[in-house]
């Protein structure tokens, strides 16, 4: 998955994926670990479909291991203000969003999908 010092991209949705087999093959502890170590971990997508209970319990654990140790970029389409409502539960939301926002800097991007541009 991720090596030492390694930069780590995922959307979220495949590295929810991905935690959901580790936790079927016994590899769960072992892959929160590697992406713990990251020095930077990319996380994209954030805010697409509806996490469930456990799958928001799994971003609690994956901030939790990379605050005020790691980098962690988190894009998404989906405006902030708007991530509470879409996190769901109240008190998983304030314990991920804690950890997310604390110390962070904020970027709104606005303009055209640079997809569009690459024909």
């Amino acid at each position: 998955m991720l090596g030492r010092g390694a930069i780590g991209a995922r959307r979220l949705p495949r590295l929810l994926d991905e935690l959901a087999l580790a936790k079927a093959d016994g590899t769960y502890a072992k892959t929160l670990h590697k992406l713990a170590r990251a020095q930077l971990l990319i996380i994209d997508d954030f805010g697409l479909g509806h996490p469930t209970d456990a799958q928001r319990h799994d971003l609690l654990e994956i901030f939790e291991d990379r605050y005020g140790a790691r980098a962690t970029v988190v894009t998404s389409q989906l405006p902030r203000e708007n991530w509470r409502e879409w996190i769901g539960d109240e008190t998983l939301t304030d314990a991920i969003l804690d950890r997310l926002v604390h110390n962070a800097y904020a970027f709104d991007l606005k303009g055209p999908s640079r997809r569009k541009n690459k024909d």
